[in-house]
């Protein structure tokens, strides 16, 4: 049988794990939308190869959650950013060709910019979100004691 001593103690750990559970949130967001930025940037540098008017370079956009991505960005057209996703995209009303300079057409080379960067920068990108999840859990756990 438990005694009042042992609910004080199950109470605790469970507003612990409540501050745990809830934390990382704020934090990930902050590291999600660094990342991002990053990307764009990389991106934005790879696509100077392809510069004709700087259109394309321009239209690299960095969508946050919540807010709705450009209409016809790459990849995917115009859709929400979920509460804890941020969204990279190139492309817009005005520049619909994103997705031929990157994979190129019958009459022009492909010129990738946008995945080269992705892939040159995932492993970085993504360690930064795991720390930023660590840390917040840490710190999260620690504030409870």
């Amino acid at each position: 049988m438990a005694s009042k001593k042992d609910d004080g103690g199950l109470s605790n750990l469970m507003a612990r794990m409540d501050a745990v559970k809830n934390a990382p949130r704020k934090q990930i967001n902050k590291a999600l939308m660094t990342s991002a930025n990053e990307l764009a940037e990389a991106q934005r540098h790879l696509a100077e190869a392809s510069r004709d008017t700087g259109a394309l370079i321009d239209s690299i956009a960095v969508t946050g959650p919540g807010e709705a991505t450009p209409a016809y960005s790459q990849p995917g057209g115009s859709r929400v950013a979920g509460e804890h996703e941020v969204i990279v995209t190139a492309g817009n009303s005005d520049v619909r060709y994103a997705h031929l300079v990157e994979y190129g057409t019958s009459k022009a080379e492909a010129q990738p910019f946008f995945w080269p960067a992705l892939r040159l920068l995932r492993k970085r990108l993504q360690q930064r979100i795991d720390r930023a999840g660590r840390k917040a859990i840490r710190d999260a756990w620690s504030d409870q004691k």
